[in-house]
């Protein structure tokens, strides 16, 4: 029904599940149709969890157990690994808050805490690719400095720096996410509260600066680079060699799974915070909604798609219950870097490859 005394624009979209008093509390002034994310939420996020556990378990249990000595890459994936499981065992939570229709019968803190795991996670599987990528980008491109700065100490303190950096610029999440009631429901907002709302979006635009943009075009920068140094062909061989072709294929690997997973996430959100202040009209508002609350189990599917990662990086990686390897592996860099014979990787990769033998 239209609101006479407001703009034309502003047309509410009368939705049947609505609580009483959304009208009054949502910053859109509309109130939308969103039945639809009582059934994608708690499934998309149930899938996630029970995939993602199993996998991240699996691949902890690889690097602790069957790993024996350890390279740069073997580090970030340890701690992207880590990051994916404390994420994780957050959605039970999250899959019964949406199957009972927004209602968030925890407390306070624990919202927090969910909300603050989610960010984190998503920063962290940002940076710790990021890390990844210019670790494979120095082993490829630059194989001698690569000796210097891939060795696996320096790579600890830059994953310690990574959880700190992450850590420090996801706290005030912990200040903004808060809980509201609304009729007999209780709300575990993903934002902020009305008054807080302008001071978060500034916040998170901050954070999509610093934390996903710049990020992306490091790694696209370090993927075109590696690519064509990939695509060159050696000397004496005009055929790609199949390790280059399986690096190839890692950098195309790795970046749809960026762009799936993070990019419509950040997307969609920037849209959703902006249109918030500007007067567009309901249906208008509505589409961007359904899209950023689509976008979201996107941005979550990372933590199932990371392992995978890590499984293709490494042929060995999947065998490693296994107790021999074939030889021919033994030539070949454990984790997705390419041949010490053929571009020079770094001795610590080439160390890795040789100790991943049962």
């Amino acid at each position: 029904m239209e609101n006479l005394t407001t703009p034309p624009s502003w047309t509410r979209i009368i939705n049947s599940s609505s609580h009483p008093g959304d009208a009054d509390d949502n910053p859109y002034k509309c109130v939308f149709d969103e039945d639809f994310k009582y059934v994608l939420l708690p499934v998309s996020y149930g899938i996630v969890c029970v995939v993602g556990l199993f996998l991240n378990l699996l691949a902890l249990y690889a690097f602790i157990f069957r790993i024996k000595t350890w390279n740069a890459s073997t580090t970030y994936m340890f701690n992207l690994a880590i990051s994916d499981t404390l994420y994780v065992v957050s959605l039970p939570l999250l899959v019964y808050y949406y199957a009972m229709g927004d209602n968030w019968p925890f407390s306070v803190g624990l919202c927090k805490i969910v909300r603050f795991l989610f960010y984190t996670n998503l920063y962290c599987s940002i940076l710790f690719l990021l890390c990844i990528s210019i670790h494979r980008f120095l082993g490829i491109c630059f194989p001698l400095q690569s000796l210097r700065w891939g060795h696996v100490r320096r790579a600890r303190r830059v994953s310690l720096a990574v959880w700190a950096v992450t850590v420090l610029c996801q706290c005030p999440v912990l200040f903004f996410v808060t809980t509201s009631a609304k009729g007999d429901a209780v709300t575990c907002h993903d934002t902020s509260s009305k008054e807080l709302f302008g001071q978060f979006v500034v916040y998170s635009s901050v954070m999509l600066v610093l934390l996903f943009c710049i990020p992306f075009l490091v790694i696209i920068v370090c993927y075109c680079l590696m690519a064509r140094r990939l695509l060159q062909p050696t000397r004496g061989i005009s055929r790609l060699s199949r390790s280059k072709k399986k690096s190839v294929k890692m950098i195309i690997i790795v970046l749809v799974v960026f762009i799936v997973c993070f990019l419509p996430f950040h997307v969609t959100r920037t849209l959703y915070y902006s249109f918030r202040s500007w007067d567009l009209s309901c249906q208008t508002l509505n589409a961007i909604n359904l899209a950023y609350k689509v976008t979201r189990p996107l941005a979550s599917t990372n933590s199932c798609l990371d392992p995978i990662l890590y499984f293709l990086a490494g042929q060995r990686f999947m065998k490693f219950a296994g107790n021999k390897m074939p030889g021919k592996a033994q030539n070949e860099v454990a984790l997705g870097i390419v041949p010490n014979s053929h571009l020079g990787a770094s001795s610590d990769t080439d160390t890795l490859s040789k100790e991943l033998k049962s």
